[in-house]
C-alpha cells in the first residue's frame, strides 16, 4: 500500500503548533471556567509572562510518560490506571470517582462506570486527545484506538467517551488535512450518529449554514443537552468549539474568543480548538500576539511530580521532542501507512483511504461498557459483568467469559474461577473449551458452515457476604502450554 509521507520538518511544526495552540487556548479560557452565560472576553487576562496551568495538558505529560517506558503497542486502559493512581493526585469530578473505584479494584471500563452516571459524560476525556493524534498523525483509526483506552478509565462508555474518539480523530486527521467540513466529517465518522456528541456537532454545523449568529448556534446547542444532562458536559461543549472553529472562519484568534466566550468549560474548549488549530497551522503560522505573551514554558497544576522528577518536560520544545522521538515506533507498532521523512510531503495515498471508514470505530463502540479485557500471550479474554458488579446475598449475577485464541494451533482452554468459599458458580467452578485456529474458524464462517463460538455464561451466586469488597480470579490456560491469562473479579458488596 502506497503510504502517506509528511516532511520531518513540517510534522515537527506541527506537534509543536499543538502544544502551543493548547497553553493559548487553555490560558485564554481558564479565568472563565464554569460561567453559564454568553461572554465578552477580547483576549487574554491572565498576567503576561507564563500560561496558566491547565490539566488538559498536564495528563498527557502522563500518558506519554507511559507510552515511553512501556511501548504504544502495550498501552491499555488498565495500564493507564495504575498511572493515574501514581501520578495525578486530584480528585476533581470524573477523575475522582475513577480512581476511587480503581482504589476498590475495579478495572477499566468499569472504573469509569460505575457510580458515575453523570459525570461519564463530562469533558475530563476529550480534552486529553492531542498525545495520540500527534503519535498517530493521518492515521485516525489507530489514535482512535488508543483515545478508547485512555477515556474508558474515567468515563466508562458514554458520551465523555465519544467525544474523545471524535477529536482524536479529526486531531489526527488535521496533519494531513485542513479543509474544516471533511475534518468534521471523520470525526463524526468515529462515532455513533444518534449520540449527544454528534447532535451537538450537527446542530452547530446547521446553524452556521443557515447563516444564524453563533450566539443563536450557541444557544441551540445548549438547549438540546443542557435541560437534560446538564452543563459542564462533553456534548455541549464539543459543540461550542464546532462554533468557534466554523464562526471564526479560518482566524485563529476569533475562533478561540468565540469558543471562549460560549462559556461553559471555557479552558477545555478554547485549548482543543486551539490544538486543533496549531496542527493545521504549524506553529510558524500562529500569530505572534497570541505566542508571545505566555512564552514556551509548561506549568502543571494535576501532576505528582515527586515519583519522577527528572522526566516531565518544563517547555513545549522539550515536550515536542519527547512526543516526535515516539511517533516511528508507534506508527511502526500499529503498522500506519504513514511514513516520516526528509523528503518532500506527499499525500497523494489519501486518493486511496478513507479517513471516514467506519469499521474500526464501530467495534470499540459495541464493546460492552462492563467488559474487562485482558490480553496473555495465548489468548485475549473478556470478562463481561453487564451491569456494575454489585453484588447481594443471593441473588444471582450472570457473567459472561469470551476467549479469542491467538495460538497458531487449535487449542483447549481451562477456564477456572478462584472465589471465596461463600461464592458459587452454578455451571462449575472449571469449564473447558475448545478453540479452533482463528483461519479456520473464519473460513468455516465466511462459507456459511460455522458461526463464531458464543461467549461463556456462568451464574455466581453469594450465600452470604462477608466484606465490602469481595475479590477471586478467573483463570484461562491452554492446556498444553505454560503460560495463562488471570484476569482480577472483584464484586463490591453496597447493601
Amino acid at each position: 500500500m502506497k503510504k502517506i509521507v509528511i516532511n520531518r520538518a513540517e510534522y515537527i511544526d506541527k506537534v509543536y503548533g499543538c502544544w502551543i495552540g493548547k497553553n493559548i487556548g487553555g490560558t485564554l479560557g481558564t479565568p472563565f471556567e464554569g460561567r453559564r452565560e454568553i461572554l465578552d472576553v477580547t483576549g487574554y487576562t491572565s498576567p503576561a509572562g507564563s500560561p496558566l496551568p491547565n490539566d488538559d495538558l498536564d495528563l498527557q505529560l502522563v500518558w506519554l510518560k507511559a507510552v515511553i517506558e512501556h511501548g504504544v503497542k502495550n498501552i491499555t486502559a488498565s495500564l493507564l490506571s495504575e498511572y493515574w493512581i501514581d501520578f495525578i493526585p486530584p480528585p476533581w469530578g470524573e477523575y475522582g470517582i475513577g480512581k476511587m473505584n480503581i482504589r476498590a479494584g475495579l478495572l477499566p471500563p468499569l472504573s469509569g462506570m460505575h457510580n458515575n452516571e453523570i459525570l461519564r459524560h463530562s469533558n475530563g476525556a476529550w480534552i486529553r486527545s492531542e498525545i495520540w493524534a500527534c503519535l498517530f498523525p493521518a492515521a485516525p483509526d489507530a489514535a482512535i484506538r488508543l483515545a478508547y483506552e485512555d477515556a474508558s478509565v474515567d468515563h466508562g462508555s458514554g458520551e465523555g467517551m465519544y467525544a474523545e474518539l471524535f477529536t482524536a480523530a479529526v486531531e489526527s486527521a488535521a496533519f494531513v488535512i485542513s479543509d474544516v467540513r471533511e475534518l468534521i466529517r471523520i470525526g463524526l465518522s468515529k462515532i455513533p450518529p444518534d449520540c449527544r456528541v454528534a447532535r451537538a456537532v450537527n446542530i452547530a454545523v446547521t446553524a452556521y449554514d443557515a447563516k444564524r449568529t453563533w450566539q443563536e448556534a450557541r444557544g441551540l446547542v445548549v438547549a438540546d443537552s443542557v435541560p437534560e444532562i446538564g452543563w459542564f458536559q462533553a456534548p455541549a461543549n464539543v459543540g461550542f468549539v464546532i462554533i468557534g472553529w466554523l464562526y471564526g472562519e479560518g482566524d485563529f484568534g476569533r475562533s478561540l474568543l468565540i469558543a471562549t466566550n460560549c462559556g461553559d468549560d471555557t479552558d477545555c474548549t478554547a485549548a482543543t480548538l486551539g490544538a486543533v488549530m496549531g496542527i493545521i497551522r504549524g506553529a510558524k503560522n500562529i500569530p505572534a500576539e497570541w505566542i508571545k505573551p505566555i512564552g514556551d514554558s509548561i506549568v502543571t497544576v494535576a501532576i505528582n511530580r515527586g515519583p519522577a522528577q527528572g522526566f516531565w518536560p518544563k517547555t513545549l520544545a522539550e515536550l515536542t521532542e519527547k512526543t516526535i522521538a515516539q511517533t516511528p515506533l508507534a506508527l511502526a507498532a500499529f503498522g500506519t501507512p504513514v511514513e516520516i521523512n526528509d523528503g518532500a510531503t506527499d499525500v497523494t495515498a489519501l486518493s486511496g483511504m478513507d479517513f471516514a471508514a467506519k469499521a474500526t470505530a464501530e467495534k470499540i463502540c459495541a464493546r460492552s461498557p462492563y467488559a474487562v479485557r485482558v490480553s496473555s500471550p495465548n489468548a485475549v479474554i473478556t470478562l463481561d459483568y453487564q451491569r456494575s458488579p454489585v453484588l447481594r446475598a443471593g441473588e444471582p449475577f450472570t457473567v459472561r467469559v469470551d476467549i479469542e485464541s491467538v495460538t497458531a494451533d487449535h487449542c483447549q482452554f481451562d477456564i477456572t474461577w478462584y472465589l471465596p468459599d461463600n461464592i458459587r458458580v452454578l455451571e462449575g467452578k472449571t469449564r473447558t473449551a475448545l478453540m479452533l485456529q482463528r483461519w479456520v474458524e473464519s473460513g468455516l464462517i465466511s462459507r456459511g458452515s460455522g458461526k463464531p463460538h458464543e461467549p461463556f455464561t456462568f451464574t455466581l451466586v453469594a450465600d452470604r457476604l462477608d466484606t465490602g469488597t469481595i475479590r477471586g480470579v478467573l483463570e484461562v490456560r491452554a492446556q498444553g502450554r505454560a503460560n495463562a491469562g488471570y484476569i482480577p473479579v472483584v464484586f463490591l458488596n453496597e447493601g
